[in-house]
């Protein structure tokens, strides 16, 4: 290959993998802030390794040692292969149960974290190839999830394990916020290279990391930027950080401890805010926190607003909290919503633009039945649409909803989804599944599997461009009707399950891994017998194609 070609492929590359460390979103809600008392911690991810698999707690010979792997979001490799071992730490004598996925994020414990990447400095930025760190952030935490029951104590190991062992980015060379939380409490921790030249065991630690807790009346949301603003190291039952925290700043002379100004986490390691940060904060902060001052005015008046610059402000990052107590309580649906978000109504709607707004034939303009929020890379290209960051994408991801009133085992609810979650269903699955639904397990980004649920929704998905407006309205109607019934019958069921769980904990079990193989059941037929609606409805035979 010649070199000017191959440095353009590299050029290719790294844009196609910022735009997917820029696309996970967390939302984070106390068990104050909830309307049902629960915590909940969400994650979306645009990565392809969208399989899932019950990791059984195991136990271990004393003086053993864990692999640490490299690789884990490897979609590529068989679904029991962890991928490449670059190092090890010493193993624990028993691991808990936990469900794993490209970033694994439940246990039996109904411990839980959401990841999003967020951007660093340059200067911070690191080559595996080129140095001694090995702790990813999704391998810190399958080790949490492994060895912990509590938010705080995988808080605890996480970082020390990064400051052991170094905190290695796995995502175009960029740092990592994950929210941990547990059925009492959420904790925020935001992890940052140290930059080249790092060794073990020299008495430096392997990252720069700080932590904060989310008040239990507060809710927040991670949109791959930094969030943490000024730390009190004192106050230890909020925050924590390490070492270097502070120091790593002032000596990149980044901060300056004479200025008289104080020390701001969220200015002194990130860089200047992007807009696919700042609209999502902007989305969240707008419902949640309206009394915000000099909050943007972004509702659509016009289409033309979509392209208009002028009045698409470019907010300072300092507008948005750290977290906030929302106006409205929040349920488990509300951050399934804003996981669907496709910034309806706004100056961000892709589905909005100019160019779907056609003659009517009787001297007027009509909205075109093609216009979508999703549109792809050859129909921005054809139309002149703008990309815009929307929360719901291609992917995997989650909501979970931890419950301290109910036993581990039903009180934790892994709520999943595949593919583009604005169009698939989500599938409840309770901390105490010994088996995840085959459906689920299966997907091959480069062959078709009609046992893939994955696939499954995503052909649905595509059918909807024959006719997306009329279309999705179908679509949504059976995705509405699905997740009501699951919120219907796990009301119904969780006496049972509490009465079978203190008579026979293994057949209660059974009944759970049951339960969620006969909803995942029903979500694939749903969707198989939506792919033959859309195409009966909407196929090309009916759009014009044989005759005018």
């Amino acid at each position: 290959m010649k070199k000017p070609i191959f440095i353009l492929f590299l050029s290719i590359l790294a844009i196609y993998l910022a735009k997917q460390a820029s696309s996970c979103t967390i939302i984070a809600v106390g068990k104050k802030a909830s309307n049902d008392g629960s915590v909940i911690v969400s994650h979306t991810d645009c990565g392809d390794n969208s399989r899932f698999k019950v990791m059984q707690g195991r136990k271990f010979s004393k003086g053993s040692l864990a692999s640490v792997y490299w690789g884990l979001q490897d979609v590529r490799q068989p679904l029991d292969s962890m991928g490449k071992i670059i190092g090890y730490i010493p193993q624990v004598e028993q691991t808990y149960t936990y469900i794993r996925s490209a970033y694994s994020h439940i246990n039996e414990f109904q411990l839980a974290i959401g990841e999003s990447t967020m951007s660093q400095r340059e200067e911070l930025k690191i080559k595996r190839e080129e140095s001694k760190q090995i702790i990813t952030i999704e391998q810190a935490q399958i080790f949490a999830l492994e060895r912990c029951k509590t938010a705080r104590e995988a808080l605890e190991l996480i970082t020390k394990l990064l400051d052991t062992y170094g905190f290695l980015p796995s995502c175009v060379d960029e740092s990592d916020i994950l929210a941990i939380a547990d059925p009492n409490e959420v904790w925020i921790l935001e992890v940052f290279s140290v930059g080249p030249g790092w060794e073990p065991g020299k008495g430096k630690p392997g990252a720069i990391w700080a932590a904060q807790r989310l008040p239990d009346d507060h809710a927040t949301i991670i949109a791959n930027w930094s969030i943490i603003k000024e730390i009190n190291i004192k106050d230890k039952a909020n925050f924590m950080a390490s070492s270097n925290y502070m120091s790593a700043g002032i000596e990149r002379g980044w901060y300056d401890p004479a200025s008289g100004k104080p020390f701001v986490w969220q200015d002194v390691y990130s860089p200047l805010p992007r807009e696919w940060a700042t609209s999502r904060l902007w989305m969240f902060y707008s419902k949640y926190a309206p009394g915000i001052k000099d909050m943007p005015d972004r509702a659509l008046k016009s289409p033309f607003d979509t392209q208009n610059p002028y009045i698409q402000y470019v907010e300072p990052l300092s507008l948005y909290p750290f977290s906030c107590i929302p106006a409205e309580k929040i349920s488990v649906q509300d951050v399934m919503a804003m996981q669907r978000s496709t910034f309806d109504g706004t100056i961000y709607d892709m589905s909005k633009h100019p160019a779907y707004f056609i003659p009517d034939g009787k001297g007027g303009m009509k909205y075109s039945n093609m216009a979508t929020p999703f549109p792809t890379r050859n129909l921005r290209e054809l139309l002149g649409i703008t990309w815009r960051r929307n929360v719901a994408r291609g992917g995997y991801g989650m909501v979970a909803q931890l419950r301290s009133w109910l036993p581990n085992e039903i009180g934790g609810v892994y709520w999943v989804y595949l593919d583009n979650q604005a169009v698939g269903p989500y599938l409840p699955v309770y901390c105490g599944v010994q088996q995840m639904p085959e459906s689920y397990a299966i997907f091959d980004p480069d062959q078709f599997d009609d046992a893939s649920a994955k696939w499954t929704y995503d052909e649905v998905d595509n059918l909807l461009y024959l006719n997306w407006q009329e279309g999705f309205k179908i679509v949504k109607a059976e995705q509405a009707a699905l997740e009501e019934s699951f919120y219907s019958e796990m009301g119904l069921e969780t006496d049972t399950f509490q009465a079978m769980l203190k008579e026979d904990r293994l057949k209660a079990l059974q009944a759970i891994t049951a339960k969620v193989e006969e909803r995942a059941t029903r979500n694939v037929e749903t969707y198989r017998k939506l792919r033959k609606t859309l195409l009966t409805k909407f196929t090309n035979n009916r759009q014009g194609i044989n005759f005018q």
